[in-house]
């Protein structure tokens, strides 16, 4: 039987401990608003936290925070954030990106190279796709011009490209990053999505802390905490109680009631309704598995020093939707922690090579275990012989396995068990709603299917729902 009502109710109610969660908490509690975050796990972060093995840190989602500009610029996602979080810049540590490429052809032999300078893509696609630079330029122009928003208009990005550039390759090339970075949809993203990300990789680019997500998680639980929000974790929700559309109570998993004027939920559409005595019910969502190796040297001493992330397709056409089999090696992410601008004589006290993939969640839900095990290492094999086709040879076959100090893999069921993401979907649901609403008056979501991608873009989007429903709302 649940505990008796709390005496003192919450203004707001957080569910989940991510980056928009606790960023809502943040403003929220500048202002302040009786705030409590909620997370049944031991980590903060969700979708983009750490994990130990051996005592070694693995940072989890992380590949690059984008959004990246340099100090100075003004009217950026990273700035908004930055002020409305009162972060001061230097505490995030963000060192920008070498440079990255998208490679496409059964050894990567079409190339555009990009990095946090817009000018070196565009004189890429002039170099190599110059009838279509025209219509290349448009679309930037188009998005430079577009306010940023979590809207995600209901209009294909394919059909927006093809306004304006004809060739296939090219349409294709631009999508592959922008997809694989936060499209929810197969084949195709809704045109306010591709705005998001076109702005978030190419007019604005990539960055890292030198020590991985845990230096943003630390910011942002002091800031947390030095605002007066209160935090419970292994603390999770099992359900919101309603009556006449509006949330009465939240009944956590250990029976406890807790009230709260409001609550935000960042764990996602379905997983919400799901709470509210809805079915379980996550649609056809897209699933990846990721492949880390821990390297003996910097991958710059097996000659990948220069690439900082790959998107690589070795077919024809480029096709993101949720595999046949288990996993879809023909494309791809490959990710090089270590190809940041640290400094200098500043460098990963290890190496990193990291591959990401498509990867179908039926396929590796409910196997009995000693199969799961058997078929993650046959596909961590498939998957690295793929991606090191797209990048320069190495002097012998086993050198990458020589280099190898230990290996880490999570597939779909492994995102589904530590975040409660319904079918380890890391993007969503392929429908986002952009005001946040839900079927209850006083729940929004903030987060991935509010509309915001990204590191940046979650933080954002808890700022934003934060402002909209709580802060800016009439008071009841």
């Amino acid at each position: 039987m649940p505990t008796q009502p709390s005496p003192a109710p919450y203004d707001v109610a957080i569910i989940g401990a991510g980056l928009s969660g606790l960023a809502a908490g943040i403003r929220l509690a500048h202002f302040g608003k009786r705030v409590c975050i909620f997370e049944r796990h031991n980590a903060p972060g969700g979708l983009n936290s750490f994990y130990s093995i051996g005592g070694r840190k693995f940072d989890v989602g992380l590949h690059a925070v984008t959004n990246f500009v340099p100090e100075g610029v003004k009217g950026t996602p990273l700035g908004k954030i930055l002020r409305q979080l009162r972060i001061e810049r230097e505490e995030f540590a963000l060192c920008p990106q070498k440079g990255s490429r998208v490679a496409f052809g059964p050894a990567g032999e079409r190339v555009l190279r990009f990095t946090n300078d817009f000018a070196l893509l565009e004189s890429e696609v002039a170099a190599h796709f110059p009838r279509q630079i025209d219509g290349f330029r448009r679309i930037a122009g188009y998005i430079r011009e577009t306010p940023l928003s979590g809207g995600g208009a209901a209009f294909s990005a394919r059909a927006f490209i093809r306004e304006h550039v004809t060739d296939p390759l090219l349409e294709d090339m631009l999508l592959c990053p922008l997809m694989f970075y936060g499209s929810a949809r197969e084949d195709d993203m809704d045109q306010g999505q591709f705005a998001i990300m076109f702005r978030a990789l190419f007019l604005e680019g990539f960055a890292r802390p030198f020590e991985g997500v845990r230096v943003m998680m630390r910011v942002l639980l002091e800031k947390y905490r030095a605002a007066g929000g209160e935090r419970r974790m292994k603390c999770g929700v099992r359900s919101i109680v309603s009556r006449e559309g509006r949330a009465t109570a939240l009944v956590l998993d250990s029976g406890e009631e807790v009230h709260a004027a409001q609550v935000l939920s960042s764990i996602g559409a379905a997983e919400t309704e799901a709470l509210m005595g809805g079915a379980r019910k996550a649609g056809r969502t897209l699933g990846y598995v990721e492949t880390i190796s821990v390297l003996d040297r910097q991958p710059a001493a097996l000659g990948w020093g220069e690439d900082t992330i790959v998107f690589f397709n070795d077919s024809d056409r480029f096709s993101y939707r949720d595999p046949e089999g288990q996993v879809d090696t023909r494309s791809g992410i490959i990710c090089f922690p270590n190809n940041f601008q640290y400094g200098e004589g500043r460098a990963l006290p290890e190496g990193f090579f990291r591959v990401t993939c498509l990867a179908n969640y039926e396929r590796w839900a409910n196997l009995p275990e000693d199969t799961y095990q058997g078929d993650k290492a046959r596909w961590f094999e498939a998957i690295q012989a793929s991606a090191t086709r797209f990048l320069p040879r190495l002097g012998a076959p086993d050198a990458l396995s020589k280099a190898t100090v230990t290996t880490d893999m999570f597939t779909p069921t492994t995102v589904e068990k530590y975040t409660g993401h319904f079918r380890g979907a890391i993007y969503g649901s392929p429908e986002k709603r952009p005001d946040g609403r839900t079927p209850l008056s006083n729940v929004f979501l903030c987060g991935t299917d509010q509309g915001m991608l990204g590191i940046v873009g979650s933080m954002l989007s808890g700022i934003s729902m934060a402002n909209q429903h709580v802060l800016k709302a009439p008071s009841a």
